[in-house]
């Protein structure tokens, strides 16, 4: 075949893009169980750091997790046990879903004095883009145990802060029921107070919509579970 004709160079390229594509393809199905270890693995160390609970070396993360979270369990917004794998929803996918109608994860942790905490994963959207988090609570289902939030990309220095401790740390102590009335803690502007007697933490400065945004996400997230914190409080 004449390698300087029209059809010598369109079926170099076709088999070129075949023999490339493959490869790809062959290469993202030998990683694909690493990429989804690695995705588990980081997600077991977020729910971790809500309980302040932070791993000496990254490869020791799933032993740890396994060793502290001793259950996990799904609950519907009448607080009663329904069937589901806690750890494989996706709470992008379930925020979109009515709230009577959601399944809530719940993962409950023994600390090594013993006591035991529930973790209640959230999600939201701030500035840019989307953010979630974990709140931990003590077994009363109102104080605040810990906290931990991420974003995907708030700007630098003034919304990302919310990842940082100097904010998660503001909640530890914040409860969710004040006279008998479950009143999830928000979040305002620095020097202002909520308009009602819940539980409050300053904002980030320079990051008012991401605060927003955790503030919502708190509200909206947090809210579905107030029937199985009742009962944790009966219990």
């Amino acid at each position: 075949m004449n390698k300087q004709s029209n059809v010598y160079t369109i079926i170099y390229i076709i088999v070129l893009v075949v023999v490339v594509g493959a490869a790809l393809a062959f290469t993202a199905m030998s990683l694909k169980d690493r990429q989804t270890d690695n995705v588990n693995a980081d997600k077991m160390r977020q729910i971790l750091s809500s309980v302040h609970i932070v791993p000496q070396e990254q490869s020791l993360t799933v032993e740890v997790y396994n060793s502290h979270i001793t259950s996990t369990f799904v609950v519907n917004a009448r607080g009663e046990r329904v069937d589901g794998d806690a750890f494989s929803i996706d709470m992008a996918s379930e925020c979109k879903v009515p709230a009577e109608s959601r399944r809530l994860p719940v993962y409950v942790c023994t600390t090594d004095d013993g006591a035991t905490k529930y973790i209640l994963p959230i999600y939201g959207q701030g500035l840019w883009g989307p953010i979630w988090g974990y709140v931990a609570l003590d077994d009363n289902g109102s104080t605040i145990y810990g906290a931990y939030f991420a974003h995907e990309s708030e700007t630098p220095g003034l919304g990302a802060e919310i990842e940082k401790s100097a904010f998660s740390d503001k909640f530890v102590g914040k409860n969710m029921w004040k006279d008998g009335r479950y009143m999830p803690v928000t979040v305002v502007k620095a020097g202002q107070k909520p308009a009602g007697d819940e539980d409050y933490v300053d904002g980030v400065s320079g990051g008012t919509v991401t605060s927003k945004g955790v503030a919502a996400m708190l509200g909206a997230c947090l809210a579905p579970y107030e029937s199985f914190l009742k009962t944790l409080r009966a219990e």
